[in-house]
């Protein structure tokens, strides 16, 4: 046997021993991360309540008690609902705590509106606005702020590239700054960032480390995405993962915010669109986002309630 193959057979074998310690130690820290289960064991995840859901239930002190009795691990407060707070001379340092009181955490904030304009002029305009929700987002004690790029427009206009690099700006100054991180959504009435492969471009493209999208399963849907593109994605490039259903009718086309449902109660395979999030390793929020009208006439502890109690059933029957 040649000096060559036995040089080859140490480093195979000793590669090979290499390669078991790395698979032991990940799934190690696998198991370890599997330990963590909210919701009395039923979830991998935690589970937070859009506000948006309980709407009608007036200042936001009101909407943290709702979601905190009726059992929710985290809870997404809207920024006007915080501006709102503070202009009547509430210090949201305060809100914090009262979440915190609760067992909350904030995932999210929504939102950072018209984050990205199309032209430098109105970005460096944008930015006074841009601080303010930053700066509240990171009172309240948010980790990251949903990145909304309003208004509409034809996506043959938006410049894609300048759009990376400001989100890569805007990345630099939430996290540096504010120690708060900018998460870009894609909405079904945003024809420039309505679909998964969209945002996603924007995020990859900026090359930033902890750039990250959110995806929503209603505008994953209306939006024409689909489902499958969570199966080509790492889950530490999902901030949050907004929860919802909706009925058969009306068709995809004609789908508003409205005619969202509880989970479960509608056409969506949950089920197996919660198994892939799993497979993806993501870690974050599940948070349960709804603007049912009829829902908003009903009692809202009963509503947040049956939301957390239909939210964590399909993730049970998911089996993750």
């Amino acid at each position: 046997m040649n000096k060559n193959s036995i040089s080859r057979r140490k480093f195979l074998t000793g590669s090979s021993a290499a390669a078991a310690g790395v698979v032991l130690s990940g799934a190690s820290t696998f198991v370890k991360e599997e330990s963590a289960r909210y919701q009395n064991g039923r979830s991998p995840w935690p589970v937070s309540l859009d506000t948006s859901t309980i709407r009608p239930a007036g200042e936001i002190t009101e909407k943290i008690r709702i979601a905190g009795e009726a059992g929710y691990d985290g809870i997404e407060p809207w920024e006007g609902e915080l501006n709102e707070y503070e202009e009547a001379g509430g210090d949201i340092r305060d809100l914090r705590r009262r979440i915190e009181d609760y067992g909350m955490k904030v995932p999210n904030v929504v939102a950072l509106w018209n984050a990205i304009p199309p032209t430098q002029k109105e970005w460096e305009e944008r930015e006074e606005d841009h601080r303010h929700r930053f700066r509240m987002a990171s009172e309240v004690g948010a980790k990251y702020i949903q990145t909304v790029l309003t208004p509409a427009r034809p996506w043959q206009e938006y410049d894609l590239n300048f759009a990376a690099d400001k989100f890569h700006e805007l990345l630099e100054m939430g996290i540096n700054d504010y120690d708060v991180i900018p998460a870009l959504n894609f909405l079904q009435f945003l024809p420039h960032n309505q679909r998964i492969g969209q945002a996603s471009a924007i995020a990859l493209n900026a090359d930033h480390p902890e750039a990250k999208i959110i995806p929503d399963t209603f505008h994953m849907y209306a939006g024409g995405s689909g489902f499958n593109g969570l199966k080509h994605i790492r889950g530490s490039f999902i901030a949050i993962f907004q929860i919802n259903d909706v009925p058969s009718d009306p068709p995809r086309e004609e789908l508003e915010d409205e005619h969202r449902v509880y989970p479960g109660d509608g056409i969506f395979p949950l089920a197996d669109i919660l198994r892939d999030l799993k497979n993806t390793g993501f870690n974050e929020f599940v948070s349960l986002q709804l603007f049912n009208p009829q829902y908003w006439e009903q009692d809202l502890l009963e509503v947040a309630k049956t939301g957390l109690e239909k939210t964590v059933a399909v993730i049970e029957e998911a089996g993750v």
